[in-house]
């Protein structure tokens, strides 16, 4: 017999309205995600309606008169189209220029006997798109009873063909490839590919002089020519991602004599409430096509305080920004002051979330370039709260531009000589830093140099 019993429980539990949810997905929207949106909304709603750019393309026409560098141009660019996207220029058909088309192409002008032509277009169907030859294909081949020597011959026509080293199952065979086919042999460099690629790497010369029984300057003229060759021959073949067009969402531009943040709306369709239509709301006498006019209307209510919260919101933002940041966008820095997500939030009294979708995605334009927003939020190294981490960087790489190249500058060096300059940092901060910057350690640089 089971026992049925009731308990009250008290719980807090937050649900986010609609119009809530539609503002934070708004706020976080980029220039591109939202001219997206706008146009889908304004096909579903009849209350909401477009007006005529052409004043707006004044103003950005005239704000570009005041700061020529503004936009690169894409954004007249794009008016001038009257579209979201820039045309692509000179697309070509890629099934044409293809590696196996290219390697079929060469095949079929040599006079191979069928089986060897059919076995070797098989393989060069086979080939990944960096040009090698995976090793499990040709045991695939084997076990179809193909004989081994038909193989080994389709192989070897395969590698014969360009680009040099395509075909290859590895690559230390890659390397090979290529050095067989040029002219000039520089001594020790065939071997040096086959078997000592991993000691090559990690500079370890004096191993593979004993080994190969060669100088030093060999081993460095060998490693010269091997770094010469292409690792992934059929890359020159892959098609080439689309080019991805940057449109600022603020640009930093000085009028009248004063640095501003500006918003770039100029794009955006002129979003309003149809006139017909908020009009037919009262005097339609079908309940059924009021009901549904005024959802709309408030569906189109919501929409336009969503985005009147989202330019008031970004334009905060971007002006805090300029504030913390006025001696960088002033050139008279290349250091950004130390600024974070949470001192900004109490800055402008907004929620941390808040401003990061604020700032997620978005780009600044100004005078120095175009950057992502969040660019320009580095925390601070010391607890002064005086110099940021991207400052910290930029004085790591003054540093290292100036030393000695046949005496580099050790981490604990650089980080006495931050010390010397204001800036406390640890020795494996200065370690963490500088591999961020893709620079290796003092031993490292020194044997480059050598």
């Amino acid at each position: 017999m089971s026992l049925i019993s009731l308990k009250a429980e008290l719980r807090q539990q937050m649900k986010l309205s609609p119009q809530i949810l539609q503002s934070m997905e708004i706020l976080q929207m980029n220039s591109q995600e939202l001219l997206e949106y706008l146009g889908k909304l304004v096909e579903e709603n009849p209350l909401l309606e477009q007006e005529d750019a052409h004043a707006l393309r004044e103003d950005y026409e005239a704000l570009r008169q005041r700061a020529g560098w503004i936009d690169g141009g894409v954004c007249g660019a794009t008016f001038a189209h009257g579209e979201g996207e820039l045309p692509e220029r000179g697309a070509a058909d890629r099934n044409l220029e293809s590696l196996t088309a290219f390697l079929w192409d060469q095949l079929e002008r040599r006079r191979l006997p069928k089986p060897l032509l059919a076995l070797s277009k098989y393989l060069a169907e086979l080939v990944d798109e960096d040009g090698y030859l995976a090793a499990e294909d040709l045991e695939g081949l084997r076990e179809l009873e193909i004989p081994e020597a038909l193989i080994h011959r389709a192989v070897e026509t395969l590698q014969d063909l360009d680009p040099a080293g395509v075909g290859a199952r590895d690559l230390p065979e890659c390397l090979r490839l290529q050095l067989a086919r040029q002219k000039t042999a520089v001594p020790g460099a065939l071997e040096i590919a086959a078997r000592f690629l991993p000691d090559l790497g990690k500079k370890r010369y004096g191993l593979i002089a004993r080994e190969l029984g060669l100088s030093l300057s060999e081993v460095r003229a060998a490693e010269g020519a091997i770094a010469a060759l292409d690792p992934y021959p059929g890359r020159a073949f892959q098609a080439a991602e689309p080019t991805v067009y940057v449109r600022p969402d603020v640009f930093i531009v000085e009028l009248d004599g004063e640095l501003t943040a500006v918003l770039n709306e100029y794009y955006l369709p002129k979003v309003s409430i149809n006139s017909y239509y908020a009009r037919l709301i009262r005097d339609c006498d079908e309940r059924e096509t009021r009901e549904y006019l005024r959802q709309k209307m408030q569906q189109a209510r919501w929409l336009l305080n969503s985005l009147e919260r989202r330019g008031s919101t970004l334009q905060r933002c971007a002006a805090a920004v300029l504030e913390m940041q006025r001696p960088f966008f002033a050139g008279e820095t290349g250091e950004l002051a130390p600024m974070s997500l949470t001192s900004l939030s109490r800055t402008l009294e907004l929620h941390p979330s808040t401003i990061s979708r604020a700032v997620r995605d978005k780009y600044l334009q100004c005078r120095q370039g175009t950057y992502p927003l969040r660019y320009f939020f580095s925390r601070a190294v010391d607890e002064a709260q005086v110099v940021s981490r991207q400052a910290v960087k930029q004085r790591l790489l003054g540093l290292l531009r100036e030393e000695d190249p046949a005496r580099p500058l050790s981490d604990q060096r650089l980080c006495r000589l931050l010390e010397a300059d204001g800036v406390h940092v640890a020795r494996r901060t200065v370690a963490k830093y500088r591999m961020e910057l893709g620079i290796g350690s003092a031993a490292v640089r020194r044997r480059e140099e050598k």
